[in-house]
């Protein structure tokens, strides 16, 4: 059975900067919102599977974020933790469409 996936805006374009994260809540979700190069979007959940640091406060490099409290390295694409850590994260789809940015629960 396939579930229904809705589209909820969560701003514009504008109020994202540039590999900054930053938090909505969606659904009961906290979501780490992260704008990277050429205006590509990624969305995890705001909570390292290590210690619960938040996401959003992390330094981004590239297509993964550092948790800002014990620096794991968690890919924004996949949500994996890269070795030698393990764990994952909930990943969620980001859409943009003309200046307004969805995320797709």
């Amino acid at each position: 059975m396939s579930q229904v996936k809705t589209q909820i805006k969560i701003g514009e374009l504008d109020d994202f900067i540039e590999n900054v994260g930053k938090v909505v809540e969606v659904q009961g979700h906290s979501i780490a919102i992260f704008r990277l190069a050429e205006n590509r979007f990624r969305a995890v959940e705001n909570r390292c599977p290590h210690k619960q640091g938040p996401l959003a406060e992390g330094i981004v490099s590239g297509e993964y974020v550092f948790c800002p409290l014990h620096d794991w390295k968690i890919g924004l694409q996949d949500g994996k933790v890269q070795a030698p850590d393990h764990g994952c994260v909930q990943k969620f789809d980001v859409a943009v469409e003309k200046q307004g940015v969805y995320i797709v629960i």
